[in-house]
């Protein structure tokens, strides 16, 4: 077995699905609308085959959690970017462009290379090896 999709709902879905064809080499699908709900999606494939689908719609409250706090529920979600070297680059571009890094590369205490950022919506995301 394997996760097929992650969805995130968003307030902006243009500038989050910039943001990880951009940083995160996904490639898009076409924006699926539904009118009647005012829904609308696009599925972001990363190069493993897995997906992210992100979603905006009006009427979905804004999330009240705090994005540098420690919840229940999904937490974050992990790419793998293939380098310690490339683990480094990334979370440098992404520090450069203004992006907020929550957690600096380091080796954790399970052995894993990482480190964790914010995405525009205040979304972690652990990049890794």
């Amino acid at each position: 077995m394997n996760i097929e999709h992650i969805a995130i709902w968003t307030s902006d879905i243009e500038r989050l699905k910039l943001f990880y064809t951009e940083y995160f080499g996904c490639t898009s699908g076409s924006k699926y609308i539904n009118s009647t709900k005012s829904f609308e999606s696009y599925f972001l494939m990363f190069d493993s085959g897995c997906r992210l689908e992100i979603m905006q719609m009006p009427s979905i409250p804004l999330n009240l959690n705090n994005s540098f706090s420690q919840y229940l529920g999904l937490i974050h979600f992990a790419v793998s970017v293939g380098s310690k070297e490339k683990v480094d680059e990334l979370t440098a571009r992404l520090r450069s462009d203004g992006y907020e890094i929550v957690g600096e590369p380091r080796v954790t205490g399970d052995g894993y290379y990482e480190s964790c950022i914010l995405d525009p919506d205040g979304n972690r995301i652990e990049i890794t090896i």
